[in-house]
């Protein structure tokens, strides 16, 4: 997100739209949570002491923070990001990192799922996100830095190598001032200066990160998205340009996002025991049947079967269906569901 606490705050109270706004404490021992980008010409930054703030920008508004509101409009973000992929890793509430290879909704590319993220944040929330997409954590970080405010780029396989050879390693993210410094007196200023060391001279001056900056120098960066919370539910949806009438417009409709479903459930390593389908007519009433199967469901034909036993006593339909969905849900621990497996195959 974009400034994300000053721009909540100025969203909110539109007087202090377009002025240099702090959040944080103004008293003598204050700090800086977040600046908007008005303030950010001055030189003002998050963490900055308040005091040095109001010596840089004498016409800073300071704000005290809301974090119980900043925590709700970044469950807004993360239910937009949940429609697009079930691999979320949150790195702050306003930061995250998606997995987007086996998306639920299918748009082409993970520009285009950027793209349209960006623009339902700016319509549900009222504020701007920038995206940086790229084949890896390090370098989509990277790039969603590279075009702020409201900004989108991409680091594609073939740039990669260069865009981090030609960065200052200072802009590596887990670099910090003091590591940047030791890594100047060591003659270490840019990516293609890091590129020309060995493995063994990082590792040996700067430990277990040595390995990262070794790997990060070449743009190469193979930690997995890990989402850290277990998800209630895993679904997708598709509205249709023309309503459906008759049974055999389902299966064709209702089998891609069944796929797509089974590759993120997988993907997730989770084990779902219910499945729920909807269905929405013209008037935009909807319902919903469910059913649960206490072993799980165990492949992509499973899922298949069960959708359609669902829908089957729902057509002909009483009016044209504008909406099918599927959902996995009611999750199981894999753990446990594992031991009790091999505790059944040993009876």
């Amino acid at each position: 997100m974009d400034a994300f606490y000053a721009s909540v705050e100025q969203r909110d109270n539109p007087v202090l739209r377009g002025l240099p706004v702090a959040v944080g404490g103004a008293r003598e021992r204050g700090v800086v949570a977040a600046a908007s980008y008005e303030a950010r010409k001055f030189g003002v930054h998050s963490a900055m002491a308040s005091v040095t703030a109001r010596r840089k920008c004498p016409e800073l508004v300071f704000v005290p923070p809301r974090f119980e509101v900043y925590r709700a409009v970044s469950r807004q973000i993360h239910a937009i990001f949940a429609r697009y992929t079930p691999l979320i890793q949150p790195l702050s509430l306003d930061e995250a990192h998606l997995d987007v290879t086996v998306p639920l909704i299918d748009l082409g590319s993970a520009t285009a799922i950027a793209r349209e993220i960006k623009r339902l944040i700016s319509e549900e929330t009222g504020l701007t996100a920038s995206a940086g997409v790229s084949y890896n954590k390090f370098l989509a970080k990277l790039a969603s830095d590279h075009r702020k405010p409201d900004g989108l780029f991409v680091i594609t396989p073939r740039m990669g190598p260069d865009f981090v050879a030609a960065l200052p390693v200072g802009k590596f993210h887990g670099v910090g001032p003091a590591t940047a410094a030791k890594m100047n007196s060591l003659g270490i200023f840019t990516g293609a200066d890091l590129r020309q060391q060995t493995r063994e001279f990082l590792t040996l001056r700067f430990g277990k990160a040595g390995e990262y900056y070794y790997t990060a120098a070449r743009g190469e960066d193979h930690r997995p998205v890990v989402a850290d919370r277990q998800r209630k539910s895993l679904g997708a949806e598709t509205t249709f340009v023309q309503d459906l009438l008759a049974w055999h417009e389902v299966p064709p409709a209702l089998t891609p996002l069944i796929s797509r479903i089974w590759a993120a459930c997988e993907a997730s390593g989770l084990i779902a025991r219910t499945v729920t389908v909807k269905v929405k007519y013209a008037d935009f009433q909807q319902i919903t049947r469910a059913r649960s199967v206490a072993d799980g469901v165990t492949g992509e034909a499973m899922l298949q079967e069960l959708g359609f036993e669902l829908l089957r006593p729902l057509f002909p339909p009483p009016l044209g269906v504008r909406l099918l969905g599927i959902t996995l849900a009611n999750f199981a621990d894999p753990t446990a569901q594992a031991q009790r497996q091999l505790a059944l195959s040993l009876m």
